[in-house]
């Protein structure tokens, strides 16, 4: 199988604490002998004022400086400087300039001839020439235009013509299927997958419960992820602690992900919600080891109907039992984990998981190690390579 040299757009920044599709699909091609330039997030969303965007805007210029930097066998990251004000002509002009200068000397200081561009942002097309890649393809993981303050028009109209001119797709849900498939008919759905090994080691004796949350009294239901409001149902959290004072809920996560203006005031009235705030990715098996319940408690609407939540495997992996709202793309999973459609069902599923009742351990931990990167990854570079069509 050929080992392209490969360009890899992201959406989210290398060093956020909470990983997604973008940085475990760049390591694994990178230990499969692929040399590998990750590409930092080209700021799809207009920053604002917050202290928060300012100080992303600083690192960024403080990193882009000093150029590409090795993270691993295979694997460089770079942070391009850009001007995040997309909706001016001026600026897109600028920005495609600086991009295809900057990747010009990355390429050149890391030795790279890439053949395959690997992109999860719909607007790489308007910034990078598509056509200097033998292979491009487009993964796309999130309805992003569902997302607060996303230019919709602008971001639909872009991922179209992506969609179209890309060789081949992946999509992880079947919402995202059914929409980009009539753009693309080489789409292909996978869905999220978890590391089985890092977070099955929560069941070893070789992870211990992090001090923080060992000293919350038990029993604990435990929720891993961005905390934003139009991801997270905060009123079923909060009526769940209501009803429930004896329960523990661990919030670990940062707040207002993708959402500046995420306003957690009424999680922070319940005496038994503890929010921990965001933790590192190698430490979250100690922090799953000590949950007895871990939930998905998310919102139905545009964003999570087309989302498959990367949780969902990490925390089967684990070895926890699952309870989540009735997410479109979790529908064939009712038999290792409990769906509800309503609060009232959602807080009775989480009693029922408490009780013992539900999918057995061994039903959990199967269907996430038949869920893996290694797996999935594999499955992708063989129609990548096996059936990939020219640009149209």
């Amino acid at each position: 199988m050929s080992k392209d040299d490969i360009v890899l757009i992201s959406t989210a920044d290398w060093d956020n604490p909470f990983w997604t599709n973008k940085q475990h699909v760049a390591v694994e091609l990178a230990r499969r002998g692929h040399k590998v330039l990750y590409v930092d997030s080209l700021a799809i969303r207009q920053p604002s004022a917050s202290g928060a965007d300012l100080k992303r805007i600083v690192r960024r210029v403080r990193r882009g400086l000093a150029g590409p930097r090795k993270v691993r066998e295979n694997l460089w990251v770079w942070s391009p400087l850009i001007l995040p004000l997309h909706r001016y002509p001026w600026v897109v002009r600028l920005n495609r300039l600086l991009l295809r200068m900057g990747l010009a000397r990355c390429l050149a200081s890391t030795g790279m001839k890439p053949g395959l561009c690997w992109t999860y942002n719909p607007k790489t097309h308007q910034l990078i020439k598509l056509d200097r890649f033998a292979r491009v393809v487009f993964h796309c993981v999130d309805e992003i235009k569902a997302q607060p303050d996303m230019p919709v028009a602008e971001l639909e109209c872009a991922e179209r013509e992506l969609v179209s001119r890309s060789d081949i797709c992946f999509v992880t849900s079947q919402h995202l299927l059914d929409t980009r498939q009539a753009w693309n008919d080489n789409t292909h759905y996978f869905p999220n997958v978890a590391d089985f090994s890092h977070f099955q080691s929560a069941m070893g004796d070789g992870v211990s419960i992090h001090d923080d949350l060992a000293r919350i009294p038990g029993p604990r239901i435990g929720f891993i992820g961005a905390l934003s409001a139009y991801k997270v149902d905060f009123e079923l959290i909060s009526e769940m602690a209501r009803r429930h004072p004896e329960w523990s809920i661990v919030l670990i996560g940062k707040v207002g992900e993708g959402e500046r203006n995420t306003d957690v005031s009424r999680l922070k009235q319940h005496a038994n919600i503890h929010l921990l705030g965001p933790r590192p990715y190698g430490d979250l098996p100690g922090y799953l080891k000590g949950l007895d319940v871990a939930i998905l408690p998310c919102r139905i609407n545009d964003y999570t109907r087309a989302m498959f939540p990367m949780k969902f495997f990490e925390y089967l992996a684990a070895g926890k039992p699952v309870v989540s709202t009735q997410l479109h793309a979790l529908r064939d999973y009712g038999h290792v984990a409990r769906l509800a459609g309503t609060h009232d069902e959602f807080i009775e599923a989480v009693a029922a998981a408490l009780r013992g009742e539900g999918a057995t351990l061994d039903a959990r931990l199967e269907a996430a190690r038949e869920q893996t990167y290694e797996v999935r990854t594999q499955k992708m570079l063989d129609l990548i390579y096996g059936r990939s069509r020219q640009h149209a």
